[in-house]
């Protein structure tokens, strides 16, 4: 299996909405699809605000990944979220996953990024699994969000 990762490009939109569309309906998340592709739009063309890629495998988009940037005092400087890392189906459980993260990881060190985090559902044995075997650990910390804004996804 050959797996490679390109930048997301604006011609990648409709694609990458409608894995979007999928991802959300895995845990009934509302999708807003107008706003979904505004703000593909806003990180595809502002790398100051992250970095997004399509997953291939042997050709085939298998899925998607989006890398967005922070600031920690914590971890000293610029941090990051995987804030969605998204596999179509027939492309699960193939060992592309951890390549995903791999390659973000090693991305992440490029870009100057001194930590990654991610959420993941309780319910997501795999994927609880595979961000533990990657090197990702659960603190002693509960993560709070405040919406500012109810025009969420």
């Amino acid at each position: 299996m050959n797996i490679s990762f390109r930048k997301s490009s604006i011609s990648d939109i409709d694609e990458l909405t409608k894995m979007m569309r999928s991802f959300n309906a895995i845990d009934n998340y509302p999708f807003n699809e107008n706003l979904a592709r505004e703000n593909l739009h806003k990180l595809i063309t502002n790398e100051f605000l992250g970095r997004l890629w399509l997953i291939i495998s042997d050709g085939s988009v298998a899925g998607y990944i989006a890398l967005t940037f922070g600031f920690s005092f914590e971890y000293g400087g610029r941090d990051a979220f995987i804030d969605e890392l998204y596999l179509k189906k027939g492309f699960r459980s193939k060992g592309i996953g951890g390549a995903t993260i791999d390659f973000v990881a090693n991305e992440a060190e490029k870009l100057g990024v001194k930590a990654v985090h991610l959420e993941v559902e309780r319910h997501n044995e795999k994927g609880n699994r595979l961000y533990t075997r990657k090197g990702f650990t659960e603190h002693n910390r509960i993560l709070l969000t405040r919406e500012i804004s109810k025009d969420i996804l």
